[in-house]
């Protein structure tokens, strides 16, 4: 298509950055004619930085393996081939601040799988099915940074991209206090079990910074527009664990909740079933159809079986039942690197364009 919008993956070469690029490979609105990363892969061929690490199920795509690595901080270089960039970059949170802040400034959008602009309350975090309205927020940013149609958006944490569609499901009752459990990929942490033979047959009950990310980032996702800003819910209480464990991909949750409103089982299910975000209504090409499933079995969701419904786009659930302390349990799983960061980012990126703010230079 000739109206396609040229698209650069800054941080090209990690896993994240990977699946980028397998995304973009055929996609329908954006042509991938831009990789960077840092300066020790910058010349050579993506194919050439990749080799020995490249960890995708598929092999590098052709006409990305061609392209030239740039350095991801010769921004007005790669401003100048590309009408906006993910960004998936492997640097400190004040480097990444200021690297997506730079890309921005110079009119080009930066949707980002990064963590450093999170918490900037004019920066929109989105679950694209949940909180679509947050772009709204994009005016104020653009003030801030003096630009025309650069801007930041971020996706959130993987960790959460199980449950808290789940959880949004069911607002209309009130969700007051939340208790999770989460199993994690090792490919969360960039890794694979060649690179990580420490994880084979073994489960590691911390992963850095997760529980506060899983804890408080919904806030923000479930927050409110006010003066130019976002402001975070204050409810539902929410506490983590997350753990690591011995699986390739897919991230589970157990979810114990209460509400204002203990739901019916009957209609939980129901508004599970028929739950659409404003990706399904507008037909985005990576948007799942449906966006839940709910599993009658026993033993389902599982990690291995199910990561990869609706290409890894949708979430599955399962085992709901009563709970003795709060109101319901149930199990989540999402696949990490699909929904959880690239995927989610490529739908978010579908969303901005649909709803006008990515548009060729």
């Amino acid at each position: 298509m000739d109206n396609k919008l040229k698209v650069g993956v800054v941080g090209a070469t990690g896993m994240v950055g990977q699946r980028f690029v397998t995304l973009l490979a055929e996609h329908p609105w954006f042509d991938l004619v831009s990789v960077s990363a840092s300066e020790r892969s910058a010349g050579k061929t993506y194919a050439e930085a990749v080799e020995g690490r490249w960890a995708m199920p598929t092999t590098v795509p052709g006409p990305a393996g061609t392209l030239t690595v740039q350095n991801a901080a010769d921004a007005d270089q790669i401003c100048a081939q590309v009408d906006f960039i993910f960004c998936a970059v492997d640097m400190p949170k004040d480097k990444t601040r200021e690297l997506e802040e730079r890309y921005a400034r110079k009119e080009t959008p930066v949707v980002s799988n990064n963590s450093a602009h999170r918490w900037t309350p004019d920066v929109p975090m989105l679950i694209p099915e949940i909180n679509a309205g947050h772009l709204e927020v994009i005016a104020g940013q653009r003030r801030r940074l003096g630009t025309r149609s650069g801007f930041i958006a971020v996706k959130p944490n993987c960790s959460i991209q199980s449950y808290v569609p789940a959880l949004h499901a069911l607002r209309e009752f009130g969700p007051q206090k939340v208790f999770v459990c989460t199993y994690q990929a090792i490919s969360g942490a960039g890794k694979t079990f060649k690179d990580w033979p420490e994880m084979v047959d073994n489960v590691i009950p911390y992963i850095g910074g997760e529980e506060e990310k899983s804890e408080k980032e919904p806030l923000k996702v479930w927050g409110s527009l006010k003066g130019g800003e976002i402001v975070p819910a204050k409810a539902p209480a929410i506490t983590s664990q997350c753990i690591r464990v011995s699986a390739s991909d897919g991230h589970l949750a157990a979810v114990f909740a209460g509400f204002d409103k203990k739901p019916p089982k009957e209609r939980i299910l129901e508004l599970w079933q028929s739950y659409r975000g404003r990706p399904q209504e507008l037909e985005l090409p990576s948007a799942p159809q449906p966006f839940l499933k709910y599993f009658e079995e026993d033993n389902r969701p599982q990690t291995r079986l199910d990561r990869d419904f609706e290409k890894g786009m949708g979430v599955t659930l399962g085992r709901l039942r009563e709970d003795l302390l709060l109101d319901w349990r149930f199990v989540c799983l999402s696949h990490n690197t699909l929904r959880g960061a690239a995927g989610g980012a490529v739908l978010m990126a579908e969303l901005l364009k649909a709803e006008g703010y990515l548009k060729a230079k």
